[in-house]
């Protein structure tokens, strides 16, 4: 064999000089995604996002629960052009896909919310605004649009409530999406180990993160502090402390109070259930987010996915059902869906995104999500979202 033919056989990858394209280009899946994080962010800030509430039962239960699913494909079906996009709540997405509110999130990278919002926009999708974001609702909108949607936590102070709802109306955020089970915050361990605090405090702990990741902090340290960009003013406290700020009492009564002011479509966020998800339609919603936080608030509580077709029998085939918490792979979108679902919501897989390379690594956590539901549609013989919804019993098979 001559050398040119060796060389035609053993092909050298060239050398990425750009250490985020780099490490982006290693990464095939969230699971690496979130390895490359774990290495660049210091423990305080990953544990954050990474961790649950008390033992973290309900955090490992999700993505368990998705995987307990089989599929029954079905053969000879034309997969050569599959359509993945789907509408849901008045727009058509590319894929059935959302990103969820996130706090906190320029600790996980300085270009944190615009850096997701960017993402979300260049791929179609929705991304949503979080009330514990730091970085203003107004500066969001101006970086991305046009699917913007605005998280509320109803807080104690009603006039805020009030503010905030009006100023994501402003803003043209086109979703309010109201979270109704993080009235007091959950019991999240590692946060409380870690002594986090919003805006970051030199502690001895927080010095030794600084030493093990200087990197981290040389970027942060360009770029403005972190504060509650939304309501500023506040102290800085611990993560589980600020469920000081939120409103123990809330009703549904507070949900028609909502529905009644703000214009746009409203979605309700934490039903887990049939009844629940009834009530937030009764009460004028025109979708329900089934979540159990990401596991971060009832420990052991069900995983949303095994409530999607109760909760589709219950409010019908016109009401938006979005779920969370557990999604990793893109076959967990094919799950969904067929389960009766419109949409799923990511935080987590999106965050280690970000942590792994900014806005770049969010854009590569959507090309992964991408490339894994089109395959698996095709590997199941459906040729569009809507189909999969169609024949998606059919496709499933009994738990394992």
């Amino acid at each position: 064999m001559r050398a040119s033919e060796i060389r035609e056989l053993i092909r050298v990858k060239p050398l990425e000089l750009d250490a985020t394209r780099r490490r982006l280009s290693a990464c095939h899946d969230i699971a690496d995604l979130r390895a490359v994080g774990r290495r660049l962010i210091p423990r305080p800030v990953f544990d954050y996002v990474d961790g649950g509430a008390d033992e973290e039962v309900s955090l490992r239960a999700n993505t368990r629960a998705f995987r307990q699913f089989r599929f029954q494909p079905r053969t000879l079906v034309d997969v050569s052009e599959p359509d993945t996009s789907t509408a849901f709540l008045g727009s058509v997405t590319p894929l059935p896909l959302a990103l969820a509110p996130t706090g906190y999130t320029r600790m996980m990278h300085p270009a944190g919310e615009i850096a997701a919002a960017r993402a979300a926009q260049k791929h179609g999708l929705p991304y949503t605004l979080s009330t514990m974001a730091t970085t203003t609702i107004e500066d969001v909108a101006s970086a991305a649009q046009p699917d913007l949607w605005f998280q509320l936590y109803i807080l104690r102070d009603s006039g805020l409530n009030k503010e905030l709802v009006d100023r994501a109306a402003a803003a043209r955020y086109r979703v309010l999406v109201v979270t109704v089970d993080c009235f007091v915050t959950g019991h999240r361990i590692r946060d409380r180990r870690n002594g986090l605090v919003i805006p970051p405090e030199l502690t001895m702990q927080t010095l030794a993160s600084i030493a093990g990741k200087p990197g981290y902090w040389i970027r942060m340290l360009r770029h403005p502090a972190i504060d509650f960009a939304n309501f500023a003013g506040h102290d800085a406290v611990t993560i589980e402390d600020t469920g000081q700020l939120f409103n123990p009492a809330i009703t549904w009564d507070d949900i028609a109070d909502l529905r009644a002011r703000w214009p746009g479509r409203l979605v309700i966020k934490g039903p887990l259930g049939p009844a629940d998800a009834a009530q937030a339609v009764a009460v004028g919603a025109d979708g329900v987010q089934l979540s159990n936080h990401g596991g971060r608030q009832l420990d052991r509580a069900v995983p949303p996915v095994h409530t999607i077709a109760a909760v589709r029998e219950i409010v019908g085939p016109d009401v938006a059902v979005l779920v969370d918490s557990g999604i990793r792979h893109g076959s967990d979108l094919a799950v969904a869906l067929a389960l009766g679902a419109d949409a799923c919501a990511i935080g987590r897989a999106y965050l280690y995104g970000l942590m792994a390379g900014g806005e770049a690594g969010v854009d590569k956590a959507l090309d992964i999500l991408a490339a894994q539901f089109k395959r698996t549609m095709q590997l199941l013989g459906v040729r569009s979202a809507a189909e999969l919804r169609e024949l998606g019993p059919s496709l499933l098979a009994k738990r394992a």
